[in-house]
């Protein structure tokens, strides 16, 4: 499933520094994807859906330091263009 939802939004640039890359951006995507196909209204939903669902995720993400939080959430995909993620799907 990860490998189809990050080949969907491959094409989504990481604008994100080096350093600041703690959380592969296909991992972000794919937790929010899921989050909201199952109600996620929210960044924090997004986030509690991440931490309620960590071991079902695990087994398909990468996820190296665990589910990013709400605010990192509302940080990288306020850096994605909308229209670029739209047509993704």
């Amino acid at each position: 499933m990860a490998n189809s939802i990050e080949a969907f939004f491959s094409e989504i640039p990481d604008s994100r520094s080096e350093h600041g890359k703690r959380h592969p951006l296909g991992d972000m995507i794919a937790v929010a994807v899921c989050a909201v196909a199952c109600g996620a209204e929210g960044w924090v939903d997004v986030e509690l859906f991440g931490r309620s669902k960590l071991a079902w995720l695990s087994t398909f993400l990468r996820l190296p330091h665990g589910i990013p939080s709400h605010d990192t959430f509302g940080r990288v995909f306020a850096c994605i263009d909308p229209d670029r993620f739209e047509r993704c799907f």
